[in-house]
């Protein structure tokens, strides 16, 4: 394939195309790439993308999907920045990873920048010996650069799923965790395993030493980065009890990413798989509120129609910039494959991608 940007088709023609010949073009561009292409989509995607996905899933699974097919030559990754990082870090040599749209980020990534990490980790190294008393952790959530920090310095990622067992894991081996971007996963698994308040603090990036003194950062066992995700923090305790009132009989079940007070009142706590199974396997007629990413949750209410499935909140909040691979991006980016350009192709330098890796494997091999 080449890489000649300059010849390749301009997204601008693609903008003004009608919903059909955008989906007839889509399709076509597959049918010709063949075995060549594997598009994947990632669970909070919109319908006119996910639509073309071979795979939908959470970005992990979706990631090691694409290393498993490595006859599939062209991955097109349908989520956003990190997870098509977190794909070309566990890719084969031979395979080249595609984000349709390079402004698809995540806002709860981008609160962890490498700088800041840095700054954190020397002003820890002053206080307490950080490569034997701390190990850092960090939400797959996140960009390559970061986890390669953790590879580099005897840690480890972790997803919404394994996150106990990797906390677990992480203080086996040292007395500390630096756990980032996202502090609410870890608050919630730390309070699932009878941590005490007074062990955890929540580390402000923009603050002298976190906004911690000097002795309270040496009792503490877990330090939060003070981190979230937009999305689930919409969620809120009074959305919780309306719905009880509205339905007595019926069950809430969110993500771990909402705030402690949102996932204290659910009936169950867990990843988008968890969500999608258990809604899933529930008996017909039962009654679910559901605390994630509206077009997942729009769709699980579409699939499951035997059951009534309702978005936990009142307010419309869908992930802003998972939202910008639409339609037009996906086509745009199909058509250049199919014509031989390679557009928004995402690399992790030789580097990062060793030390992600790491990271990466030090979960798996515990989960």
């Amino acid at each position: 394939m080449k890489s000649l940007e300059t010849t390749a088709r301009p997204l601008a023609d693609y903008q003004t195309l009608v919903p059909a010949a955008l989906f007839e073009r889509t399709v076509s561009a597959k049918r010709a790439l063949g075995d060549r292409v594997m598009v994947l989509g990632h669970n909070y995607q919109r319908d006119e993308v996910i639509e073309h996905a071979d795979f939908r899933g959470d970005s992990l699974l979706l990631a090691k999907l694409a290393s498993e097919h490595s006859e599939r030559s062209h991955v097109v990754f349908c989520g956003v920045h990190f997870m098509a990082e977190t794909a070309d870090i566990l890719s084969r040599s031979n395979q080249t990873v595609i984000l349709p749209d390079l402004a698809a980020g995540c806002s709860m990534a981008d609160m962890a920048a490498i700088e800041q990490v840095d700054q954190c980790w020397e002003t820890l190294a002053r206080l307490v010996p950080v490569e034997e008393a701390v190990t850092p952790v960090v939400y797959v959530n996140s960009a390559a650069v970061l986890k390669a920090f953790c590879g580099e310095h005897g840690g480890i990622t972790c997803t919404s799923s394994n996150a106990r067992a990797v906390i677990e894991w992480a203080w086996g081996r040292r007395e500390k965790i630096l756990f980032f971007p996202d502090e609410h996963l870890g608050r919630n698994t730390a309070n699932k395993m009878g941590v005490s308040r007074e062990q955890m603090i929540v580390w402000d990036p923009y603050l002298p030493n976190g906004g911690h003194t000097a002795e309270v950062i040496r009792k503490a066992r877990l330090i939060l980065w003070k981190g979230h995700c937009s999305v689930h923090q919409m969620f809120k305790p009074a959305h919780v009890d309306y719905f009880r009132k509205q339905y007595p009989d019926g069950q809430v079940i969110v993500h771990p990413e909402c705030h402690e007070e949102v996932v204290n009142r659910a009936d169950l706590v867990g990843s988008t798989e968890f969500i999608i199974r258990t809604v899933r396997a529930a008996p017909p007629g039962t009654t679910w509120a559901v605390g994630t990413e509206l077009n997942l949750v729009n769709r699980l209410k579409r699939e499951q129609s035997d059951k009534r499935v309702f978005f936990l909140s009142s307010t419309v909040c869908q992930c802003a910039t998972m939202f910008r691979i639409d339609a037009p991006h996906l086509c745009w980016a199909m058509e250049n494959l199919a014509d031989g350009h390679v557009v928004n192709h995402i690399v992790v330098p030789d580097d990062d991608k060793a030390w992600a890796k790491l990271a990466l494997d030090r979960m798996m091999a515990i989960s």
